[in-house]
């Protein structure tokens, strides 16, 4: 009878152990999940998200970042450093590795479905380049959520460096590494591949440092995964920022000579350290966007009022040659700046003057 019992407890013990890690596993399995299906983004789809139906979570992950899990992700501790209306980012320390990344969460109705967006998820991860930042991973939650992990860069972005700077923005040989490192990063864009990708909104804020002055583009093709009426936003917002292109009308029509005229409108900012828009300094309607505040000192012969005295200061012997090549650099961003897109160089035209004005 005893021994009767004791098989029914071995049993009834066993069996609950069983359950128990049935349940464990499948608690675990649905934390991670995304793990199963890194880049076999098809099977991880259920439901189409625009059906309002619960799906599968999925995490892609790419150079650099195989290592990553959901769990890092998602529990990562973060610091809210930038929002926009179709999103928000953080930057956070990632789990067990404890390194900084850059998290970019968008909000779930405005970027297109999940079908949509993972081609270009491909693309964008693909892309590798000493001027470029490199995209990590991608996470798409259940509910719609979607995440970019990048690199995190502690001498922040260009916006910052202009303003805050001290003697180092207004160096010549720094001018001309920023410079040039954002152009060939475009370069890269441009022309790497059998469709050009445009940038779509490139600005001061979205070029990012390294510790030796390196710039590293950052946000590039992010306006192809919202929806018409989120990029619309992106694409207003960069007109009150002062880096709308004058014949862009709605955000799918961004092209490879409006991130020309961005360029412009960045390499005005790093040779006079003023804003996009000057609006307080200039308060005539016309005359608050900088490429037109640069036009008209030109036009009234006020050309040296524009640069910091530490620009045009730099003497060590060739004061000259310097202020030579910041106005045949002023030049080259005025031309960027074209209001007639056929007038702006192309990446690869550009890079050629600069490298000739660097000489």
């Amino acid at each position: 009878m005893e021994h009767t019992h004791l098989v029914i407890l071995i049993i009834g013990l066993t069996s609950f152990c069983v359950a128990a890690l049935a349940v464990y596993m499948w608690c675990y399995c649905r934390r991670r999940g995304a793990e199963d299906v890194p880049r076999d983004v098809e099977g991880g789809f259920e439901v189409k998200e625009r059906d309002g139906v619960v799906g599968k979570e999925i995490l892609m992950r790419f150079e650099g970042g195989e290592d990553l899990t959901v769990l890092d992700i998602l529990d990562a501790p973060g610091e809210v450093i930038g929002k926009s209306g179709y999103g928000t980012l953080y930057r956070a320390a990632l789990l067990r590795s404890n390194r900084p990344a850059l998290l970019r969460f968008f909000r779930p109705p405005c970027t297109l479905s999940l079908k949509e967006v993972v081609p270009i998820i491909e693309l964008l991860g693909s892309i590798r380049h000493p001027n470029l930042v490199p995209l990590y991973a991608f996470y798409a939650g259940p509910r719609g959520e979607k995440l970019l992990v990048h690199s995190f860069y502690r001498r922040g972005n260009l916006a910052q460096f202009i303003r805050d700077g001290v003697g180092e923005v207004h160096k010549w040989p720094i001018i001309c590494r920023i410079s040039m490192g954002i152009a060939r990063g475009l370069d890269y864009l441009h022309t790497a591949f059998e469709i050009p990708i445009v940038h779509g909104n490139l600005k001061s804020k979205n070029v990012l440092l390294d510790g030796h002055f390196r710039p590293r583009v950052s946000d590039f093709g992010l306006h192809l995964l919202l929806t018409p009426t989120a990029g619309q936003e992106m694409l207003e917002t960069a007109a009150v920022q002062g880096y709308k292109v004058p014949e862009l009308i709605k955000m799918k029509d961004a092209s490879e000579e409006s991130d020309i005229y961005s360029l412009g409108v960045i390499l005005l900012e790093l040779l006079t350290g003023k804003e996009p828009i000057d609006e307080y300094t200039y308060p005539a309607k016309d005359d608050i966007f900088l490429p037109n505040v640069v036009k008209n000192a030109i036009i009234e012969d006020r050309i040296t009022d524009l640069f910091h005295p530490m620009v045009l200061g730099q003497s060590n012997g060739k004061k000259e040659a310097v202020e030579d090549h910041i106005l045949e650099l002023l030049r080259l961003a005025m031309d960027c700046c074209s209001p007639s897109p056929s007038l702006r160089p192309t990446v690869k035209e550009f890079l050629t003057r600069l490298e000739e004005i660097e000489r």
